[in-house]
């Protein structure tokens, strides 16, 4: 007796006698199906379960010709452990089978297999049980007599749906990476060093990042890479002072079997694995006379000689961005650094700044952070409060960008409310703020309407943002700050005040005597 989800051997709409059995040359598809896992694509791979052979059969031949891969059961168990082994783009399977049911296979796929779609088949379609399959994860539902062309259309468009699905899991994943990774800052230092980077990034020469520890040194050789004509080949990174100097050299050119004991197999080394793309040597400073004078000849030669090679060297075509903390015009003349690699790598110097000569850029990092670590966890917080942000950007910052990171971190995860405040910043911020108002520097040629915004921004963090009040301690009108606020953006709500006397106001042109 046959169950009623299926339907009698070879019924198809539109060609009732046709045998489904006829002009098959595909051979046994059960036999290849899973076949060789290189060339296995789960966009382009079908399930097809039916408790009908025959239906299985004719939808075998149909996907097949369509230049899908496909995988058959004839019974819901045997598709499940199908699908616990392989991945496939779309689940075909009859709503009414004996024992595992096609809703049964539903769910069961939704939880091991969550990014399948799954089109259900049934001969006895009504709108509940359509509304049912949706609700568990359905992609759609088509009704027994097939038609060939509507179940191809169907299956095609869940495979499209499964790949964008897939896609736009990559790009976020991608966009979420950049977004860790992105280049913050507006200070006149940073725009300086982003101006060489940018005129740098097209060329071939060899570039050395100069700059204290957590200044961004390994974003800005990115930016040289994603920003260069190699920007679709590779980008390694190594960091030369936290590899042995035991096991550096053969990290970076790689070596044969038999090199030396417990070399077992053949290994390329870092140089290779950047061929056609750029390798960023971070705290190059710290690797060894030996390793020197290999690198001296990779930069001259263009070649690298992996250990136990026997003096067979190997072209590779990379281009080189090494980072430093310490001062290798020094180390030169301690003959602790071959003079000579120095001047291979100095073609290009880029100087990072630290954090606290880029003190303007601490509220827009901090934003950035603070946005980063509350999706990160979970967490619903919109902002934080001049007082906490007057307390970062009093701070000196030894450990620079990465230690505020780490600070901001630490804060979104204790903040309770939707605001971070001062009290969840970390106590040696907090007490080295109480200490007192830091002295300001500006670098030559700052021009000088950037100079008038940062006294009067820092003025106002130690006032609180009394305007008033800030205003006297600059000996201007307290108009003159709310015109300079409006002139870069950073109006307030707040009324603007008439003319005050003495406070310095001439009462025709706005500006105050003692302009800053």
């Amino acid at each position: 007796m046959r169950h009623p989800g299926g339907v009698p051997r070879g019924y198809w709409a539109g060609s009732p006698d046709r045998d489904p059995r006829e002009g098959s040359d595909d051979g046994d598809p059960r036999r290849d199906a899973p076949a060789e896992r290189g060339a296995w694509d789960p966009t382009r791979a079908v399930l097809v379960v039916d408790d009908e052979a025959s239906i299985v059969e004719s939808l075998e031949k149909i996907f097949r010709r369509e230049g899908f891969s496909v995988l058959t059961a004839t019974d819901g168990q045997a598709g499940l452990d199908l699908l616990r082994r392989n991945r496939v783009g779309v689940l075909l399977c009859d709503l009414m089978m004996p024992g595992t049911s096609g809703m049964d296979l539903l769910k069961a796929a939704k939880t091991i297999a969550p990014e399948t779609e799954v089109v259900l088949m049934t001969a006895y379609g009504t709108v509940e049980t359509a509304v049912d399959a949706m609700k568990e994860g359905a992609y759609d539902f088509v009704s027994k007599p097939l038609k060939r062309a509507h179940v191809v259309r169907i299956v095609k468009n869940a495979l499209e749906k499964q790949s964008l699905v897939t896609e736009n899991r990559a790009l976020k994943a991608q966009l979420a990476e950049r977004r860790r990774r992105a280049i913050i800052g507006t200070s006149l230092p940073w725009r300086r060093t982003m101006d060489i980077v940018h005129q740098a990034a097209p060329s071939e020469a060899t570039v050395l990042l100069l700059g204290e520890s957590g200044t961004g040194k390994e974003l800005l050789a990115r930016a040289l890479h994603e920003n260069s004509h190699r920007a679709k080949g590779p980008f390694v990174a190594i960091n030369c002072a936290a590899i042995p100097e035991s096991i550096l050299e053969a990290e970076l050119f790689g070596y044969e079997k038999g090199a030396f004991t417990g070399a077992t197999v053949t290994r390329e080394g870092r140089f290779e694995a950047a061929n056609g793309g750029t390798l960023f040597l971070d705290e190059i400073g710290e690797i060894s006379r030996h390793v020197q004078v290999k690198l001296l000849r990779v930069l001259q030669e263009g070649e690298i000689e992996r250990l136990g090679a026997g003096g067979k060297p190997r072209r590779i075509d990379i281009r080189l961005v090494a980072a430093t903390n310490v001062d290798l015009g020094e180390e030169v003349k301690a003959g602790r650094f071959r003079e000579d690699l120095f001047y291979r790598l100095n073609v290009i110097p880029v100087h990072v700044p630290p954090l606290r000569d880029r003190r303007e850029d601490v509220p827009l990092l901090t934003q950035h952070f603070v946005q980063l670590y509350a999706e990160k966890n979970a967490k619903q917080i919109t902002g934080t409060t001049a007082a906490a942000l007057a307390r970062l950007a009093d701070y000196p910052w030894p450990g620079n960008v990465r230690e505020l990171e780490n600070a901001i971190e630490r804060a979104v995860v204790l903040t309770r409310g939707t605001t971070l405040d001062e009290d969840a910043l970390p106590r040696e911020i907090r007490d080295a703020a109480a200490a007192g108002a830091p002295g300001m520097s500006f670098a030559i040629g700052t021009p000088l309407a950037d100079i008038e915004m940062r006294v009067i921004r820092e003025t106002l963090r130690h006032t609180r943002g009394d305007k008033r009040l800030a205003a006297k301690l600059l000996g201007i009108a307290t108009r003159t700050i709310y015109r300079r606020l409006a002139e870069v953006g950073e109006a307030t709500n707040d009324e603007v005040p008439s003319d005050e006397p003495g406070d310095g106001h001439d009462g025709d042109d706005g500006e105050p005597e003692g302009s800053v």
